[in-house]
């Protein structure tokens, strides 16, 4: 439930040969069997099912399947590396009622991919990438944009209109228009990197001076009180409020 999962559906293959299941009875047999076949099931398997958008199903089957490994004590040993690549452009905010962009507004689109920025922005690929390492993210960036005309479109996609792509990003067009070459780049995160080398389940294991649940930094008890001076200095005057009776 923690994932967005509003229930799940469930098979036992037991090892006796027996099937189990609440939903069997909404299969044709034609189905059923088309369901064994294509899961490659044995005696002793348990199939789960996930109903829900791709983005909802995909979070509740991978927090699931690293459920079952720890549940079914299933060692995790050497590291895993890949690469994720082509992530798409374009994601629709129900909220908003518009596109935006799955990354960021400055990220290349796929070369061929141009033609569909404004006829089909959910079927636009971009130049991005994640560095996954034992299913955790490592890293990640991105192929910025170097064409003025490209970064309008995409603007223009996220539902901004030329003037507040002027007002809002005239400086980076105009930089554009003056001749951008391609450039881009990834970020790395190290303290997650570390974390995995050294077997540890969470970066607090391997921080410095980690934070704690109360936002204090134990060794150094951060955060402090600070002066008149130092408020003076940055121009900020704090107002202390009571709570309302």
């Amino acid at each position: 439930a923690d994932n967005g999962a509003k229930g799940m559906a469930w098979i036992a293959f037991t090892t006796d040969g027996k099937e189990k299941s609440p939903i069997i009875k909404f299969f044709t047999d034609e189905e059923f069997d088309a369901l064994k076949k294509a899961m490659d099931v044995e005696p002793g398997d348990l199939i789960l099912f996930a109903a829900a958008t791709y983005d909802t199903a995909s979070a509740v089957l991978s927090a699931l399947r690293l459920h079952m490994a720890d549940a079914l004590s299933i060692p995790r040993e050497g590291h895993s590396l890949l690469w994720v690549v082509n992530f798409p452009m374009f994601r629709y905010d129900e909220d908003e009622k518009k596109y935006a962009a799955e990354h960021h507004p400055f990220t290349h689109v796929l070369d061929e991919d141009m033609d569909k920025i404004e006829s089909n922005p959910l079927e636009c690929g971009s130049y991005s990438y994640d560095l996954v390492m034992d299913g955790f993210e490592v890293g990640g960036g991105t192929i910025r944009i170097h064409n003025a005309d490209e970064q309008r479109r995409v603007l223009r996609v996220c539902g901004l209109t030329d003037e507040e792509i002027d007002e809002k990003f005239g400086h980076l067009i105009h930089a554009l228009e003056l001749g951008a070459p391609p450039h881009g780049g990834i970020a790395l995160g190290l303290d997650r990197l570390v974390m995995l080398i050294a077997g540890k389940n969470s970066i607090r294991d391997v921080i410095a001076f980690p934070k704690n649940s109360k936002a204090s930094e134990p060794m150094t008890e951060a955060p402090t009180m600070v002066s008149e001076e130092q408020l003076a200095e940055l121009s900020l005057d704090v107002d202390v409020r009571k709570p309302e009776d």
